[in-house]
């Protein structure tokens, strides 16, 4: 699997059936958007995700932390950039990692 995406998010509530979005409604949604959107970009027509998806449930906030500060290392350790802020293909809301040293004031 040479280009992974890796994901952190918290299922929304299906107000119609009054309970949570499960994973695989998720991923079908992503997965079919995307790839559409991937398809018509090359012009081209096809599979683009593999079937599975490798999911982790976070249970609790020094796990959530970790798994963050995972994902947002990826392109650094990739040696895509130095900083992963740098990164332009990372969507991210205001974030302080906890592995990176704090900033001086």
């Amino acid at each position: 699997m040479p280009d992974p995406v890796h994901m952190i998010f918290a299922p929304l509530v299906n107000q119609r059936a009054m309970e949570i979005y499960s994973l695989a409604e998720i991923m079908d949604s992503v997965k079919g958007f995307s790839a559409h959107r991937v398809n018509k970009k090359l012009g081209r027509k096809g599979r683009v995700w593999q079937p599975e998806s490798f999911d982790h449930v976070v249970r609790s906030s020094e796990s959530l932390d970790a798994k963050i500060a995972y994902l947002l290392e990826n392109p650094v350790r990739a040696g895509l950039v130095k900083e992963w802020a740098h990164y332009p293909w990372l969507w991210k809301k205001p974030f302080v990692n906890p592995v990176a040293p704090a900033s001086q004031p």
